[in-house]
């Protein structure tokens, strides 16, 4: 077989190709993707697929594979391919340094391509083109004459697809995937899911493929090794890991808080009124306002019963879970609760510093935002070395709700057991539970997965008709803080007998 004919074989099959000329074997979940869209794009079919792989199954692996291969398949005809990908840094440059090491590393390509513009890749007369799909984004006038890909489709808003990127395949009906991991049920790629099922129903030509962890992990022990070290540390019905490793929508709005994950912080140990020994606590607050005129406890006749509050959740920490080596993360039980309304700071500051001497806290997590941040720092210059001031942005408050909920999730976040007794543990408890059954959540579109959560303004307790807050709720939240954090079992003191130093020396008589 001479070298042509060794090219002509070697393009016949793309599993084939990607095999011999770059040392890729596709797994079979990957080679149907790969011969279901290359039977579109050859025939002139027109079909539009819908990929949903969990994260680091291969799904960028088989996009370069693909790409590469129509480059040259296609290289002399004046094909058009184009990639979307939600942002242009870092997602489509990252795309174009796959393709570029995939064609790099193929034994027919590796001399052959061409980049242009900076965003465009060549070979012979086959090009492909990489852009954002961005809102800003200006890329109207593209085509895609042979395929369409929208990379990480659950980002890109629809909005944008229809009036930017839609076009860009209609003159010739060119092929369209749409690449994603699941996430809310408002998306694109839900939405092109849908109507790839709907098509399906219809004439029976496979559009989607949906692929779950589970499925993944039969073929490769180790991604199901790496996926059970994921549930252990989230759980199981962690948004993140329903979304991103079992292919699971979720809803974008709603409480985030319902019933089941309310009853996982439930705990069995009573509340207490001081430390015992042997425990490890630290101490957790969430700094509100305060008011000159004002120094009482919260609802005992304050002027502004609106006003923030301020509340310190007081958790034991239990060290057995770091012995756990999957999880390797404590557990953190509610012992103590306090709540103070329009307090100076220059009170609270000595009232938790008569706390602290009581309970020896190991850490302190600290909202240090706008007004709380003067607090902060006095306790952190009272108590070197223990305090760590948070700082709540959007960014590092969507990340605090997603840690919480990988706490509770997995069972380390334990709530005391009040047995019905009325007492101030019990208020501030029920006080807690309505905070979180009234938590709202917006999981927002875009790489980074925000969080947004909280009590909505205007919100009053069922009972009392009071001003409803979520003080105590974001104080127990930041616990998932303390996961960083170094911890040792406390010990006991102990006074070790020294050898008397004069009965070493030599007096010499």
């Amino acid at each position: 077989m001479d070298m042509r004919q060794t090219y002509l074989f070697l393009l016949e099959d793309p599993l084939r190709f990607a095999k011999a000329v770059s040392g890729i074997t596709l797994r079979a979940y990957q080679a149907e993707v790969v011969l279901a869209i290359l039977d579109s794009v050859r025939n002139g079919r027109g079909l539009s697929f819908v990929v949903m792989f969990p994260r680091q199954s291969g799904k960028n692996e088989l996009q370069a594979q693909l790409e590469t291969y129509l480059l040259l398949l296609l290289s002399q005809t004046d094909a058009e391919l184009v990639k979307v990908s939600p942002t242009w840094k870092p997602q489509a440059q990252n795309a174009m340094r796959r393709l570029e090491r995939t064609l790099s590393a193929n034994l027919l390509t590796r001399d052959l391509w061409k980049k242009e513009s900076g965003y465009i890749y060549r070979i012979g007369r086959a090009r492909i083109f990489f852009f954002s799909g961005n809102p800003e984004a200006n890329i109207v006038g593209a085509t895609a004459s042979t395929l369409l890909e929208v990379d990480e489709a659950q980002d890109v808003l629809p909005d944008k697809f229809d009036k930017d990127i839609a076009p860009m395949a209609a003159s010739t009906n060119a092929t369209r995937v749409f690449f994603g991991t699941a996430w809310t049920s408002d998306t694109l790629l839900a939405r092109e899911l849908r109507a790839a099922k709907k098509a399906e129903s219809r004439d029976g030509q496979r559009r989607s493929f949906v692929l779950t962890a589970e499925e993944v992990g039969t073929l490769l022990p180790s991604y199901r090794a790496f996926v059970a070290g994921r549930v252990a540390r989230l759980g199981r019905s962690h948004p993140l890991v329903r979304t991103q490793f079992f292919s699971e929508e979720i809803e974008s709005g709603g409480g985030l808080f319902p019933l089941e994950r309310c009853l996982l912080m439930r705990g069995e140990h009573p509340p207490l009124s001081k430390p015992q020994p042997g425990e490890a606590y630290a101490f957790l607050i969430d700094v509100g306002g305060e008011d000159a005129a004002a120094s009482q406890p919260a609802g005992e006749g304050l002027e502004n019963p609106a006003r923030d509050l301020t509340a310190l959740t007081i958790v034991a920490v239990g060290l057995a879970g770091l012995d756990d080596p999957l999880l390797r993360k404590p557990v953190y039980r509610v012992v103590h609760r306090r709540q103070w309304q329009g307090t100076p700071h220059s009170q609270l500051y000595g009232q938790i510093m008569t706390l602290a001497e009581t309970w020896q806290p190991q850490q302190v997590v600290v909202d240090a935002t706008g007004v709380g941040a003067g607090l902060a720092s006095f306790l952190t210059a009272a108590l070197p070395g223990r305090v760590t001031p948070f700082v709540f942005t959007a960014a590092s408050k969507s990340k605090l709700g997603w840690d919480f909920l990988g706490v509770i999730e997995t069972g380390r976040f334990k709530d005391y057991a009040c047995e019905g007794e009325d007492t101030e543990a019990t208020r501030l408890q029920e006080l807690f539970l309505g905070q979180a059954a009234a938590c709202e959540r917006q999981m927002r579109r875009g790489p980074e997965h925000h969080l947004a959560w909280g009590v909505p303004d205007g919100r009053r307790e069922a009972n009392s008709g009071d001003w409803l807050h979520d003080d105590l709720l974001v104080s127990a939240a930041l616990c998932a803080v303390l996961d960083k954090m170094p911890w040792y079992t406390p010990q006991p003191g102990a006074i070790l007998q020294a050898a008397d130093p004069l009965d070493e020396l030599d007096w010499g008589f």
